[in-house]
């Protein structure tokens, strides 16, 4: 994960996608590490401003075609949906 701090600054923070012995989810504990908020605690939605995430897994069943076969099915206005998301 990459945060982009108040002043400015990038910092960087790497976890298993996957590791059920110290998390049972990924992106919400890269986020409280990265606020330094402790793991029992709620996340502070006023400190989070936007988050863009991307897994190892998803990414690898992608390139490995692995996974539930799955159809995606939109209208033709969905062309949109990637610019309002940049």
């Amino acid at each position: 994960m990459v945060a982009r701090r108040p002043d400015g600054s990038l910092v960087s923070h790497k976890l298993l996608s996957e590791d059920l012995r110290r998390y049972d989810d990924a992106a919400t504990t890269a986020i409280a590490d990265l606020l330094d908020v402790p793991w029992n605690e709620p996340l502070p939605p006023e400190r989070i401003r936007s988050v863009k995430m991307g897994t190892t897994v998803a990414t690898n069943a992608l390139l490995q075609r692995r996974g539930v076969p799955t159809l995606l099915v939109t209208t033709a206005g969905f062309g949109d949906v990637l610019r309002i998301g940049y």
